[in-house]
């Protein structure tokens, strides 16, 4: 019989819609999986297409579970308790990741792990939060969720910041710290960051002091989000996409369709639309779909 293990690290990705918190998720995953670790991860997307779950889908086994049309600091906390006792469970997982959809608070569901029975076998439990430096940039959305996300934040994840001057950075780094005094700060690009900097071996060394955080509860108020389902022809040019994608002053659009020069996973973050090669398999139906994340 193996032995039952506890004092398990986890993690919990927080981030604003588009900062990269699924492409974190995924380098962890690869990780793991080189480096023979079991990682549990449970998934939040704000909507109920299920995108994260096709893109991350060539990394992960049966310790991906994907919690939809809620947010797990709030909503769907009691469902997110449940799943992360049946990966225990079932995985005995080494470490557990859990990645919130983009307008949810981490520290709220930071808690999560200090309610039983996770909490008999959950160790130390860190926040680390992904921003887009193109955003901070720009000023785009910083107040609201944005500011309380950070704030929570025991890691700052700066990504994206080729897309950004080398001599800017410094005055991101300098916004953050304003939002969260002393947090440790750690730049990326394309949201790679060394699993040993977010599982670190004392993280106590990193952790805010808690009490003068937000406390789950009553206080605990969401900004208003609406997401919809944007259906796309297939073989439509890639720059009639942006206009079109643009012209819908989004927060947020995600989805994997098929362009004139074939297939592509659409992501678009404020003004800016990309598109990249999509993953090997994915649910048919998700082809041609696009989540549209505006606010309320």
């Amino acid at each position: 019989m193996s032995k039952v293990k506890s004092n398990i690290p986890a993690l919990v990705v927080s981030g604003f819609l588009g900062a990269g918190k699924t492409t974190l998720v995924r380098g962890l995953l690869q990780e793991a999986q080189a480096t023979g670790q079991r990682l549990a991860v449970v998934s939040n997307e704000f909507g109920e297409l299920g995108i994260d779950e096709a893109l991350l889908s060539n990394e992960h086994s049966g310790g991906y579970v994907e919690l939809e049309g809620g947010c797990v600091c709030c909503q769907l906390s009691n469902e997110l308790l449940t799943t992360l006792q049946d990966l225990y469970e079932r995985v005995q997982p080494d470490r557990v990741i859990v990645e919130t959809s983009g307008v949810a608070l981490p520290f709220d569901t930071l808690t999560t792990f200090w309610r039983e029975p996770v909490s008999t076998w959950a160790g130390e439990s860190l926040a680390v939060v992904v921003a887009n430096a193109e955003q901070v940039l720009e000023g785009r959305d910083l107040a609201g969720t944005f500011e309380q996300q950070v704030s929570s934040a025991d890691i700052v994840v700066l990504n994206k910041i080729d897309l950004i001057l080398p001599s800017q950075i410094s005055q991101m780094e300098a916004t953050i710290h304003e939002l969260a005094p002393g947090t440790p700060i750690v730049q990326s690009v394309n949201a790679v960051v060394d699993p040993e900097i977010l599982f670190p071996p004392n993280p106590q060394d990193i952790k805010k002091r808690r009490a003068v955080q937000q406390t789950c509860g009553s206080d605990h108020v969401h900004e208003k989000f609406d997401s919809y389902v944007l259906a796309i022809d297939a073989g439509v040019e890639e720059c009639v996409l942006v206009e079109r994608f643009s012209a819908l002053n989004a927060l947020r659009v995600k989805g994997i369709v098929q362009t004139a020069a074939g297939l592509r996973v659409v992501q678009g973050v404020g003004s800016r639309i990309d598109f990249v090669d999509p993953p090997t398999s994915f649910p048919s139906h998700l082809l041609g779909q696009v989540v549209v994340i505006r606010r309320a």
